[in-house]
């Protein structure tokens, strides 16, 4: 794997390379040579024995550089009296004016991210392949980010191109006279390798310095990805365990004499409460808080200081006790920038470490608006607001990339008379779920078109809600080509395939069974196929079989029945490995396409569509 070398722009920060890494490959050769620091605060003191870096952090933008509509626009916030409130929250204007006023006062402040910055990104940012995103995190001052698992929907080449520049290879440069610079920050990537030739396809680590403080950073992906990406996304590369990766390099900086160490995760957890204030510490350190990084955090060396997290979107600030015992601070801060999380790292300059003897404080959170004070007077989460002004580099930045993507985004495509729920609502059965698996079953049916008797969504590809409100100028109710692609924005080409009736089974088992079981994934199910999911079971026996029904008639084990799917799903992907053993395979059309023929065909602005009945799935809980 190549990649084009950057031109050597200059630097803001003071971000080094790690010496020793020049045999990572291409793709570190290419990475800009020196170092980045926000340059502030330069004063000449005597150094004190102790230095507070403030580390802000940030995960999962996922390229939304305007706020959020609906749901996915705001926080959960618990009030003193005890009541949750949502709060509107996240787009970059309003992240930037959060950031750059918490940098203030502070002569040492980094600000580092865990991943999945871009994919799965609204039409804005994901019509230009993300370049809108990248060059927003610039202008914010990001110093470093980990990679997440959508940072290769579209491959390592895209990912290299992203990081160090060029136009796309295929749609060339957006702006006339304009080339793509990349990223000037170092995108991490330690547990991703080359399969031919076994080293890191990305920086695997690098050093921060400012007058004498140095602190290593760290960044892996979750060791799953290959699961959650399609086959071409990580094709020719390898992805390791988080645990041992980190820890080896961990290792290696230490030998170098960096005793400060920050690991970038995208991985993350689930607080008992969806409030971002919530006290996951509560009753004892990292009571609160379940799910795959309570185990990574427990196994990665004490030479780590600090965990930054992501992948699962949700909001905490929780310490783990790391092998040796001692409290270890591991936090994530929702996503789509609606929160960044402000942590205060003490650094000795004797022993060049982070002071970790007393990370959490004690003494109840007494909450003021938006910044309840936390119970943790090192870090804590606080909200990207909606009432503080913009940063106008941002406002002119969003505007540049919405003139040049306005003939397509704003083309309306269907009408609808409520919100329809998809990624904010929580139950299994979701209206937006219902609605795309019914246009992909409609748009499939046609014998010619593959003669699909039923559609299977995987709910993770359901990246938003379609709203009511009008985002711009066109209109309540009005469905834009923007807001169908912000729902569905990996333009998956469908397949329909044989299953047997006995496979379909097994596939509906495998949303709560194996890899699922823990986190179950619920497939959403066109209109026609019922059953029940008695969640007071265990493993796949929460799917009653003999409930499962295909427009009233139970299904037949040894009948053959062609099914719908996205090619993500048809590939095996989020553990359904049923799903992916079918047979004379039909490509269709993408399912944005057939999302936007099925609201053009079934809504007018007279009569909208209406959002569906969740009356396919009857859930026992």
């Amino acid at each position: 794997m190549s990649a084009t070398p950057q031109k050597n722009r200059a630097s803001r920060r003071v971000l080094a390379a790690a010496a020793g890494l020049a045999t990572v490959g291409a793709l570190v050769a290419a990475m800009p040579a020196g170092a980045h620091g926000h340059g502030k605060g330069h004063g000449h003191h005597p150094p004190a024995r102790t230095v507070d870096v403030q580390l802000l952090s940030f995960n999962d933008l996922h390229g939304n550089l305007e706020p959020p509509a609906g749901s996915a626009g705001t926080v959960n916030e618990t009030q003193a009296d005890g009541t949750v409130k949502a709060v509107p929250a996240g787009g970059v204007e309003y992240l930037a004016s959060s950031l750059r006023t918490a940098r203030k006062g502070h002569p040492y402040s980094i600000t580092a991210a865990g991943g999945d910055m871009v994919g799965a990104s609204p039409l804005l940012s994901g019509l230009f392949h993300d370049e809108p995103t990248i060059e927003a995190l610039n202008q914010i001052d990001l110093d470093v980010t980990s990679v997440g698992n959508h940072e290769f929907d579209e491959g390592a080449t895209e990912l290299a191109r992203l990081q160090n520049g060029g136009c796309h290879p295929v749609e060339g440069c957006y702006e006339q006279g304009k080339k793509f610079k990349g990223a000037d920050f170092p995108y991490l990537a330690a547990n991703v390798t080359d399969e031919k030739t076994g080293k890191p396809i990305l920086k695997p680590y690098t050093v921060w310095k400012k007058n004498g403080v140095k602190i290593g950073f760290i960044g892996v992906t979750l060791e799953g990805t290959p699961n959650i990406v399609t086959a071409n996304g990580v094709k020719g590369l390898k992805f390791h365990d988080e645990i041992e990766t980190v820890n080896k390099y961990a290792k290696e900086l230490d030998r170098q004499g960096v005793k400060s160490i920050v690991a970038l995760i995208h991985e993350g957890g689930a607080p008992a409460s969806s409030s971002y204030n919530y006290d996951c510490d509560s009753p004892g350190a990292g009571d609160g808080i379940s799910g795959p990084i309570t185990d990574i955090a427990k196994g990665i060396s004490p030479k780590v200081d600090a965990l930054v997290t992501g992948h699962t979107h949700q909001a905490y600030v929780c310490t783990i006790p790391d092998p040796a015992g001692n409290p270890r601070l591991v936090t994530s801060a929702a996503s789509f920038g609606k929160l960044y999380t402000d942590t205060t790292l003490t650094y000795d300059r004797r022993t060049k470490d982070i002071v970790r003897t007393a990370v959490k404080g004690s003494g109840t959170a007494k909450s003021s608006k938006h910044h309840p004070a936390p119970a943790n007077p090192v870090s804590a989460n606080h909200v990207v607001t909606r009432d503080q002004a913009k940063a106008t580099d941002m406002t002119a930045l969003i505007a540049r990339w919405n003139t040049l993507a306005a003939p397509i985004a704003n083309r309306p495509q269907g009408f609808i008379s409520a919100d329809i729920n998809g990624r904010g609502s929580t139950a299994p059965e979701k209206p937006l779920g219902n609605l795309i698996a019914d246009a992909q079953l409609e748009g499939l049916a046609p014998a010619d078109k593959g003669g699909a008797v039923v559609a299977f969504m995987n709910p993770g590809g359901i990246r938003a809600d379609l709203v009511y409100k009008a985002t711009g100028s066109e209109g309540d109710g009005v469905v834009t080509y923007g807001e169908s692609f912000t729902v569905q924005p990996f333009t998956n080409m469908m397949n329909v395939v044989d299953l047997t009736g006995a496979q379909l089974v097994t596939a509906l088992q495998q949303q709560v069974s194996g890899s699922n079981e823990a986190s179950p994934k619920i497939l959403q199910v066109s209109r026609g196929l019922t059953y029940t999911l008695d969640m007071t079971k265990s493993g796949a026996d929460r799917v009653v079989a003999d409930t499962i029904k295909l427009n009233g008639e139970a299904i037949d084990p040894a009948k053959s029945y062609r099914v719908a799917m996205n090619e993500f799903l048809a590939g095996g992907g989020d553990g359904f490995a049923a799903l992916g053993a079918g047979t004379n395979k039909l490509v269709g059309a993408s399912d944005l396409d057939l999302f936007n023929a099925y609201l053009a065909a079934h809504s007018t602005a007279a009569a909208p569509l209406a959002p569906p009945a969740t009356d396919r799935i009857t859930v026992v809980q």
